[in-house]
């Protein structure tokens, strides 16, 4: 299942295809497998991802269940500029699925089927990229068991290798429960036949025969009966004439009989890497001897012909409002060299303490957005400056601008409109128990180029508040999918969201460019929160920096630091039990910390639902974020400079959303909420 290149066409999804897998908008079908089946996905902003999806039949397996979970979590560590990283995956879900960043050209079975073998230049990079790529999976821990052709792309930069960690757990490459062998033949290791034990060594033994393989376009092993196959395997017969000397002898090193006598994976990346800079110098006229980043000789070397990337027909098909995973892995978010997807939303807020925010940003994968651009004019959008959005006219939309603009005309106008109200009316059933939505009319005003969604809503204030960002987002977020991509040669670049209640007139309550907005960050304090004190935050927390908090961490200190956080506001949450309207004992199950590096901060939160639909969540994040920022000030005094993080975020998980409830620096005892 790992044929995620263009070796062919995006093939037009089957009958009974899923219309979205997790946050992904699925358009067609990339291939199938022994795992199961791959989708070609889109993320809201455009970007191509592989959803992997397993047969149903695996699905109902607890063990496969169990062993694809673990796989899961040790993947998500593994990163490298030859790996294709996991984005987002959901063990738990009825049908498991995962999936990667899509990346452009054949698999290398198909390259050498198509071309034959690598030229000297292109195979010594091959070499030594593969070779990296296992280093790194080596170094986190995780094995990746299934090295072969058809788990290497050859992309227009360089090769990367595909599945790690995952393929053994997803297409059997190690011994069954009785004891059959199902990998592929030729590509296992002796001892792998011999014990039916797969480690790093059998890692490398399955390098050496693709090197062989790229270097000959040969199976190293031949062909014939799996006994056979085997056989030559064991005995150590593999035929490497035409591979070149400058790459036999750590090929056949490789390929030894006894794990004890291969070299490692960053042994042989050490190897490959010398005979690579030679070559680089050559290409690239360096001086020699100087030093050059192994990614850049990688690419001066590289002279495989491009594949061809299949064009992705994207259709206005339906959508799912944007929930994110809760319950599964939610990866962290990063582009092809790093990981992606922390994928979550929001749930509707109970709460009113300043830091309470119904925000957050909608894709994983955007680049940065003009955060805050939208804004909630609620009461005040004739009376807040702060609150008015200018468009290039220099006036911002108003109840009159509304009333000027017209009905849909033309084919492009009316998918947007059909798709909005789509859109919207799922977001209505979605909304939760005492806010009623209802969305209205889509207009349309050319000279302003705006696009108008009329809707009715009935809430109290703070489900308002989420029901009018979750409204905005999506209305975003249409507009993008369906103008941007769909309809290029429309002149709309902005949303405008307009409230009409029974006896009052119509009321603008956001407006926004989604077309700069490229995130649809809709957040109601403008990307910003508050301390307890009232002091402006400059950062707010996201749902990238949850979804990397929720990958668990390696670092001692960290580890001290939140088993220590956890006990503290576990003990806490049970003592306000009463307070909090439950009998039910809390342990580690329900309150969790985890820690966000790139950007410092310490992330505490509660999946325990009952908070939320009981309105008790905000009692419960006041308590918890006073114990974080206490917990950050004492490791900053016991550790000094050398402990990273410095901010606090609480957050509160429940069904298929969740709501960053308060979030802070940490500077000083004095200075944490009670």
């Amino acid at each position: 299942m790992s044929e995620n290149g263009s070796g062919g066409r995006v093939q037009p999804a089957c009958p009974g295809d899923p219309a979205r897998i997790g946050p992904y908008r699925i358009v067609g079908r990339l291939g199938s497998g022994g795992m199961g089946t791959v989708h070609a996905g889109v993320t809201s902003d455009g970007m191509r991802v592989a959803v992997k999806v397993v047969h149903p039949g695996q699905a109902q397996d607890p063990e496969f269940r169990a062993r694809f979970r673990r796989e899961v979590h040790l993947s998500s560590r593994v990163t490298g500029p030859h790996l294709v990283p996991l984005l987002a995956a959901d063990p738990d879900a009825g049908t498991p699925w995962l999936a990667t960043a899509y990346v452009p050209g054949p698999t290398l079975n198909q390259h050498v089927g198509a071309h034959g073998p690598l030229d000297e230049g292109s195979l010594f990079a091959f070499a030594a990229a593969t070779a990296q790529a296992l280093t790194a999976i080596h170094a986190a821990g995780v094995v990746h068991r299934d090295v072969k052709p058809q788990n290497v792309l050859l992309t227009p930069s360089g090769p990367r290798l595909l599945d790690f960690g995952i393929a053994h757990a997803a297409d059997g490459t190690s011994v069954t429960r009785t004891g059959v062998m199902t990998g592929t033949p030729g590509w296992i290791s002796p001892e792998q036949y011999r014990q039916g034990t797969a480690g790093p060594a059998g890692d490398v033994f399955a390098w050496g025969a693709l090197v062989a393989y790229a270097a000959t376009g040969r199976l190293p092993f031949g062909t014939g009966a799996p006994d056979v196959v085997a056989f030559r395997v064991m005995s150590g017969e593999a035929d490497l004439d035409g591979v070149p000397a400058a790459l036999r002898a750590i090929v056949e090193k490789a390929l030894a009989q006894e794990p004890g006598d291969r070299p490692s994976a960053a042994e042989a990346a050490r190897e490959c890497a010398v005979r690579l800079a030679s070559e680089a110098t050559q290409v690239g006229g360096t001086a020699p001897g100087s030093a050059a980043p192994a990614v850049d000789m990688v690419a001066a070397v590289w002279n495989v012909p491009a594949g061809d990337d299949p064009s992705w027909q994207l259709t206005a098909g339906p959508k799912q409002p944007r929930k994110r995973l809760v319950g599964g892995l939610i990866l962290a978010a990063g582009v092809i060299g790093g990981l992606a997807g922390g994928v979550a939303a929001l749930l509707p807020g109970t709460g009113s303490g300043p830091h309470t925010s119904a925000a957050a940003s909608a894709s994983a994968s955007a680049s940065s957005s003009s955060a805050g651009s939208a804004r909630p004019s609620g009461k005040t959008v004739n009376g807040d400056a702060a609150a008015k959005q200018q468009t290039p006219s220099g006036t911002t939309a108003t109840a009159e601008s509304w009333s000027l603009a017209r009905a849909a005309q033309g084919a492009g106008e009316h998918d947007v409109a059909r798709a909005v109200l789509h859109d919207e009316g799922v977001v209505g059933q979605e909304l939760g128990d005492g806010v009623v939505f209802s969305p209205g009319a889509v207009r349309f005003h050319e000279a302003r180029q705006e696009v108008y969604l009329s809707y009715t809503l009935s809430s109290d204030e703070q489900g308002a508040m989420y029901a009018e960002t979750e409204i905005a987002r999506n209305m975003c977020l249409t507009a993008r999918d369906v103008v941007l991509r769909l309809h290029p040669d429309l002149p709309y670049r902005r949303y405008v969201m307009v409230r009409e209640e029974p006896g009052q007139g119509p009321e603008v309550t956001w407006q926004d460019d989604f077309v700069t907005n490229s995130r649809c960050h809709v957040a109601a304090e403008d990307g910003t929160g508050q301390d307890p004190d009232g002091n402006a935050q400059d950062w707010a927390p996201d749902e990238d920096g949850l979804g990397q908090a929720m990958i668990p961490s390696t670092d001692g200190d960290e580890i001290r630091v939140a088993d220590r956080l956890a006990r503290k506001t576990i003990q806490r949450s049970n003592a306000m039990r009463q307070t909090l309207g439950t009998d039910r004992v809390l342990g580690n199950a329900e309150i969790k910390v985890g820690f966000d590096p790139g950007n410092g901060v310490m992330y505490v939160w509660s999946d325990y639902a009952p908070w939320a639909a009981e309105g008790k969540a905000e009692s419960w994040a006041a308590m918890a974020a006073g114990e974080a920022c206490r917990a950050l000030v004492a490791q900053r005094e016991s550790a000094g400079d050398a402990w990273p993080y410095s901010r606090y975020a609480v957050a509160q998980i429940g069904g298929s959303h969740y709501l960053m409830m308060r979030w802070g620096d940490a500077t000083t005892r004095a200075a944490c909420p009670a």
